[in-house]
């Protein structure tokens, strides 16, 4: 089994740090994994890309070269990277800001403005993204989360992974 992941977006939403928790806790149930990740000089607004590989075989290349599964969270990084998709490769957008015929539309920001703050739009797409790979099992990945967020955000964070979770397993995403 071989999954690449392919997140994007722009700088400020977590693009990064989410890829980082994804690599490292495919990790830690079992899994070969990697992670890469580019992003453009600004701080934030820039383009924004992690990419995860995941494997129970050696990983002899460490970028994405067709993505089985490509999250954007921005239209422009949606633009850039649609064309990059294995042949049956699962396409995710966050309804709110991007528009992409036949994906997946899952409202990350709405869901995290619900549980909390904005800012943890990524945790969001992280559980329902992990809920969608069905590889990391839920436990391992709040533990991941745990030991790479500020301390003080714990519950936030917490509640943002199981909204996340909550989104894939509640059916409540639109093929648009």
């Amino acid at each position: 089994m071989k999954k690449e992941i392919r997140i994007c977006g722009f700088g400020g939403q977590g693009i990064v740090l989410a890829g980082v928790i994804l690599g490292e806790a495919a990790s830690r149930a079992g899994f070969e994994a990697v992670q890469t990740q580019s992003y453009g000089p600004e701080s934030r607004g820039g383009a924004a890309r992690s990419e995860v590989v995941i494997s129970t075989e050696p990983i002899d290349y460490p970028r994405v070269s067709r993505a089985d599964v490509l999250i954007a969270l921005s239209q422009a990084s949606y633009d850039s990277y649609v064309g990059e998709m294995a042949k049956d490769g699962t396409v995710v957008i966050d309804a709110d800001l991007v528009e992409a015929d036949g994906a997946a539309a899952v409202p990350f920001t709405t869901t995290a403005e619900e549980v909390g703050r904005k800012i943890v739009a990524n945790m969001v797409m992280l559980g329902y993204l992990t809920a969608l790979l069905d590889l990391v099992p839920p436990d391992v990945l709040e533990e991941t989360v745990m030991d790479n967020i500020p301390v003080g955000t714990e519950e936030l964070n917490r509640r943002a992974l199981q909204a996340g979770r909550e989104l894939f397993g509640g059916g409540s995403h639109d093929e648009s």
